[in-house]
C-alpha cells in the first residue's frame, strides 16, 4: 500500500511539473490547463501504443508452445498461481540474459524473455523471473512506467523548445526570465529523477509480488544474482528509454553506465536480493 501511495504521489508531481511549465510559459491558468490536457493526451498514447513500441524496440517475436515448449510451460505454471490470464509469449534473440513484460492491461499482456536468460537459468529460477514479470502485469506497472516515461520525456522536450525560443525569440522584457531559466534547467532533471524513482519502487513491488506468487523468494534472489552478472558480461544495446522495462538493467555492463542511485533505472541488485532473502527467512 505504501508503494502504491508513493507511486501515485510521484505521478501527481510529474503531472504538476508539466502543468507548471504551462503556467510559467503560456501565461497563467490557461497554460496550466493546456499542458495538463497535453499530459492526458500523452497518457492515452501510452495506454494504446506502449506495448507495440516496447516489443518493436526490443526486436521481440511471438513464439508458439511448439516453438518454445519450456518457456510456455513455465508461463502457464506461474499463471495458474494467479488470477491473471495467460499472457502472449515473446522471445528476443539476444545472448544477454534478461526479460520484460508489457501490455496496457492483463488482458493484453506480453511476457518476453531473451534466449540468453533461457540458457542461463534453471526452471526454478526462470519461474521466479516470470512471476516477477507477471507481478508487473498484475500491479499495472507497465502502464504506470510508460506514462511516467512519456511525461518525463514531454517535460524534457518542452523545456528544450522553450530554451530555443528564449534564445532566438528576441529580447524580452520579462521579470520572470530568471525563474524561466531555472525551470528549463531544473524541471527535466526533477522529472527524470521522479520517473526513475517510480521505476525502482515498482521493481521492489514486483519482486515481492513474484516471490509471494511462487512461495519461493530464494529462487528469484538466485536468478537476480545470475542475471546481474550475466548482464554485466553481455550488456544489451537497447534504447535507454526502454531500460526500465527489464528485470535487470540491460545497460549495466556498458562503459559509462554506472549511475548514482537517483539516476538508476533499477534498485541495487544487492538490496533486492537482501529483501528477498529476508522474505524467505521470515516466511513473508
Amino acid at each position: 500500500m505504501a508503494a502504491t501511495a508513493k507511486t501515485l504521489l510521484l505521478m501527481g508531481v510529474l503531472t504538476g511539473l508539466l502543468g507548471g511549465l504551462g503556467f510559467l510559459f503560456l501565461g497563467g491558468l490557461p497554460g496550466l490547463i493546456f499542458f495538463v490536457g497535453l499530459a492526458a493526451v500523452f497518457n492515452l498514447f501510452a495506454y494504446w501504443k506502449s506495448d507495440s513500441l516496447a516489443l518493436r524496440m526490443a526486436g521481440a517475436h511471438e513464439v508458439t508452445p511448439e516453438q518454445e515448449p519450456r518457456l510456455h510451460r513455465i508461463v502457464e505454471e506461474v499463471t495458474s498461481l494467479t488470477a491473471l490470464p495467460k499472457p502472449r509469449v515473446y522471445v528476443v534473440d539476444n545472448p544477454s540474459p534478461n526479460a520484460f513484460a508489457t501490455g496496457r492491461n492483463p488482458q493484453h499482456a506480453v511476457v518476453a524473455a531473451t534466449t540468453g536468460i533461457m540458457s542461463l537459468l534453471d526452471d526454478r529460477e526462470l519461474k521466479g523471473v516470470i512471476a516477477h514479470e507477471l507481478g508487473h502485469v498484475g500491479n499495472r506497472d507497465i502502464l504506470i512506467g510508460a506514462i511516467a516515461a512519456i511525461l518525463a520525456g514531454a517535460i524534457a522536450w518542452i523545456t528544450q523548445s522553450m530554451m530555443f525560443g528564449m534564445m532566438f525569440g528576441g529580447r524580452r522584457n520579462n521579470d520572470n526570465t530568471l525563474l524561466a531559466l531555472l525551470a528549463i534547467v531544473l524541471m527535466p532533471i526533477a522529472a527524470s529523477i521522479i520517473q526513475l524513482s517510480i521505476s525502482r519502487t515498482r521493481e521492489y513491488e514486483a519482486d515481492r509480488s513474484g516471490a509471494r506468487t511462487t512461495h519461493d523468494p530464494d529462487a528469484l534472489a538466485d536468478a537476480l544474482a545470475k542475471l546481474d552478472q550475466g548482464a554485466r558480461m553481455r550488456p544489451m544495446q537497447v534504447n535507454p528509454a526502454a531500460a526500465h522495462m527489464y528485470i535487470v538493467n540491460p545497460l549495466a555492463g556498458l562503459k559509462g553506465a554506472n549511475f548514482s542511485g537517483l539516476f538508476s533505472t533499477h534498485p541495487p541488485i544487492e538490496e533486492r536480493i537482501k529483501r528477498l532473502r529476508e522474505m524467505a527467512r521470515s516466511g513473508y
